[in-house]
């Protein structure tokens, strides 16, 4: 198992057939995921084509993650929480400065994911909108508004992920206050 440190990220291949499992520890920590077919960065996760083809926005076990390209990325075979978002963007430091005005400047998942895919040539620009795991954001359904709770998980709660391609997979322990109920915890991962 590998663990990711509060507040920051990282990045490594995934082959076709592989799981990720993705473990919050203490509870209560969003992990904020995005891929890449491995070859060809401008092919990625896409939420629209997801919501599109899954027909949900509460996406859980037996739902498939796509590409921009419609293909299949990922698939949830386990899912021990069921809550995660797929709406909201990786927080930044432009989102710091939006919501937490009276809170130090962080890179936010988003710099700390460019950091991470920078070796496989991904650039600010080719990050998409991620798959927050754990990420709790109620919606009504009737007027259309969002909110951020704090995540459903507990500790050692778990979502497993098949990879349907070979991917590079960028994926952190959220930054963002809201977004973690106020407080950062590691996140971690393995691979089998």
């Amino acid at each position: 198992m590998t663990i990711i440190p509060p507040r920051s990220g990282t990045a490594f291949e995934l082959a076709a057939g592989q799981r990720l499992t993705i473990i919050d520890p203490e509870g209560s920590q969003v992990s904020d995921l995005v891929a890449y077919a491995l070859g060809d960065t401008r092919h990625t996760l896409s939420n629209g084509r997801t919501f599109d083809y899954e027909e949900t926005l509460k996406l859980t076990t037996g739902n498939r993650l796509w590409s921009n390209r419609s293909q299949v990325m990922l698939e949830i075979v386990e899912d021990a929480v069921g809550v995660h978002d797929f709406l909201l963007t990786p927080c930044s430091t432009d989102t710091f400065r939006h919501f937490y005005p009276d809170k130090p400047l962080h890179r936010g998942c988003f710099g700390n994911l460019a950091a991470a895919l920078a070796p496989y040539g991904v650039t600010e620009d080719d990050i998409p909108t991620a798959f927050n795991v754990f990420m709790n954001v109620p919606f009504d359904g009737k007027i259309g508004a969002i909110r951020v709770d704090p995540p459903a998980s507990k500790a050692g709660d778990h979502i497993i992920l098949e990879a349907r391609m070979d991917l590079i997979i960028g994926l952190t322990a959220c930054s963002a206050y809201a977004s973690n109920g106020g407080s950062f915890k590691p996140i971690a991962y393995k691979i089998a």
